[in-house]
């Protein structure tokens, strides 16, 4: 069984005790959250697809941690100008695991 569900604005396919990384969210690690916009539903033989959401479909999932993601260098330079520029970005993340789809 799998879903398609829109977490902070970003489409995942999830299964059943799948960890995965999503933008930072607003809730302590430990904490149980619930994510109602399922996009697509899919068990076996039958697959539910929502205009745009599934009715009564929801996604349960626990916070493990809040991390940060590897550094990302940006740079920009302009030849024969003598400009250089160098900045890093280190974008933030919850990793979540996967509970239950109801």
């Amino acid at each position: 069984m799998y879903a398609i569900v829109e977490i902070a604005g970003q489409q995942f396919k999830i299964k059943k005790d799948q960890k995965i990384f999503v933008s930072r969210l607003a809730a302590e690690e430990g904490a149980e959250v619930e994510f109602e916009k399922v996009l697509m539903k899919a068990d076996g033989k039958k697959v539910e697809v929502g205009a745009p959401v599934v009715d009564g479909a929801k996604v349960k999932a626990k916070v493990l941690a809040h991390v940060k993601a590897d550094k990302i260098l940006v740079f920009k330079k302009k030849r024969r100008k003598g400009y250089q520029k160098l900045n890093g970005h280190r974008q933030p993340l919850t990793q979540i695991q996967i509970e239950e789809l109801l």
